[in-house]
């Protein structure tokens, strides 16, 4: 057990750390909000090496650390509904078996947006936001395939030493 929370603690460190690269280099494309999701990737390791409820722990404490460091009480707001909706998105695609690692980061990728914009919709009042999601789609895609990718190597490499914690 103290394995365990050894191991849990530093891939949280991790993902925080991931959290403040992002931070320091973010991609500009003339829309707010569009990042790579390095961070996922420790949590999508996470999903698959340990389990669920480690995931879930992970990605609520990464998030937090975050917005208090780097953001503020909304964006934390938006954080947590768009990791919350991933998460469970991506434990859904992983239990079915339908998926590989790369379409559950996938679905991951593009439901964090669709949570975030959801929470901009409810937070400003006004359903003309919906007129972004086929661009955040478009870019949780495409986050989510190289995410998703580097996962799958990870997950490969780590089951076994995990596995012993």
């Amino acid at each position: 057990m103290a394995k365990k929370t050894a191991y849990l603690g530093m891939l949280t460190a991790l993902a925080f750390v991931f959290s403040y690269i992002e931070f320091l280099l973010p991609i500009n494309v003339g829309i707010q909000g569009i990042k790579l999701g390095l961070a996922n990737l420790i949590v999508i390791v996470t999903l698959y090496t340990i389990g669920f409820k480690e995931a879930c722990v992970l990605s609520v404490v990464r998030i937090i650390l975050t917005g208090f460091t780097f953001g503020n009480l909304f964006s934390m707001l938006y954080s947590l509904a768009g990791g919350a909706l991933s998460l469970l998105v991506m434990v859904i695609g992983k239990n079915v078996k339908l998926f590989s690692v790369v379409g559950v980061s996938v679905l991951g990728g593009v439901f964090h947006n669709i949570g975030q914009i959801l929470v901009a919709i409810l937070v400003v009042e006004n359903g003309s936001l919906l007129y972004y999601l086929p661009v955040l789609i478009v870019s949780g895609t495409i986050a989510g395939v190289m995410i998703g990718i580097l996962a799958a190597i990870l997950i490969k490499r780590l089951k076994h030493t995990i596995r012993k914690c």
